[in-house]
């Protein structure tokens, strides 16, 4: 009788949260204020990270910015103070835990208690699997995905503590559904998506959902030089162009200050996704292959072969 119950409410709920769904997307929910918040964004002195950075400091936040390039990371740094916020900048390497951990001790006494995590940085090592060197297939998955347990440990503990916080992963279509030649970059996404989803999941168990905001951010390839080269089929190119970085993080910031759980740029992005769990395995591969989504990759990887000949790596 109890399960009869149990199943009975978690159908009405199951209909209470699509309809609610339905609605926010029709009404647009209202956008929280972060005015005074500090706010941590990983690759800030990427194409991406810049943008977060400033849209963040128009909205009042304060900013701890973090990035391998010094010098990158401070001219973020110079045009978001420029919005009258306070910003830190700090030189760090995510493929190291220490560096991580220690980097994010001084954060705490130089500048407080971080309450908006974005994991923005992100890397690929642009070589075919057998091509690459280990040490920057192994970079690949300690950036995108290592860094993301270790940076949640790092600022989790203060956000339970004060029951409030939101922690933003910027992950990629390519976290929801795979395509040939980047391996090391689509494994590290799918990790990324598994470990923010359980992340969420814990927090719920715990009763912290309702403080501890979480947001995944899904985009399909970003016109920031990441992937250059890359193409689809020609006569399809301009139904799916890639994404115009600005777009793409006016986006995400609707969905972080909308309190939303999951966003995919843009939302044509939800159909291969859905594709990928409902169809069999040849239905996809047919539908990749009519794409060109087989062999878009192989342009980039010739690219990155002619330009990095001494084994550097692409990062966003």
């Amino acid at each position: 009788m109890i399960v009869v119950v149990d199943l009975l409410l978690m159908l009405v709920e199951l209909l209470c949260s699509v309809a609610s769904a339905i609605v926010r997307t029709i009404l647009r929910p209202r956008l929280k204020a972060v005015d005074g918040e500090l706010c941590l964004i990983t690759g800030a002195g990427g194409a991406l990270g810049r943008l977060f950075a400033l849209e963040f400091a128009r909205e009042g936040a304060h900013l701890v910015l973090w990035d391998c390039d010094a010098g990158a990371n401070e001219r973020t740094a110079e045009l978001a103070r420029k919005h009258g916020v306070e910003v830190y900048t700090y030189t760090v390497d995510l493929s190291r835990r220490h560096s991580v951990y220690e980097t994010a001790d001084r954060v705490r006494r130089d500048a407080g208690d971080v309450t908006i995590l974005v994991n923005n940085a992100g890397v690929v090592a642009g070589r075919r699997l057998l091509d690459c060197p280990d040490e920057l297939l192994e970079r690949t998955l300690l950036v995108n995905c290592h860094a993301l347990f270790w940076m949640t440990k790092a600022f989790l503990p203060r956000m339970k503590t004060q029951h409030r916080g939101h922690i933003v992963t910027i992950a990629s279509a390519l976290g929801l559904f795979s395509t040939a030649c980047v391996e090391d970059y689509c494994a590290s996404k799918f990790g990324a998506v598994g470990f923010h989803e359980s992340l969420t999941h814990d927090l719920q168990a715990e009763g912290l959902g309702q403080g501890i905001k979480t947001t995944l951010v899904c985009p399909y390839i970003v016109d920031t030089g990441m992937f250059a080269g890359c193409e689809i089929r020609k006569e399809l190119r301009s139904l799916i162009p890639p994404l115009d970085p600005l777009y793409t993080v006016q986006q995400s910031m609707k969905a972080i200050l909308g309190e939303q759980q999951m966003i995919c740029i843009p939302r044509l992005m939800y159909i291969p996704f859905l594709a990928r769990a409902l169809l069999p395995w040849e239905a996809n591969v047919a539908t990749y292959r009519f794409m060109g989504g087989d062999k878009c990759m192989l342009p980039f990887i010739k690219n990155t072969e002619q330009k990095t000949s001494n084994g550097s790596v692409k990062s966003s």
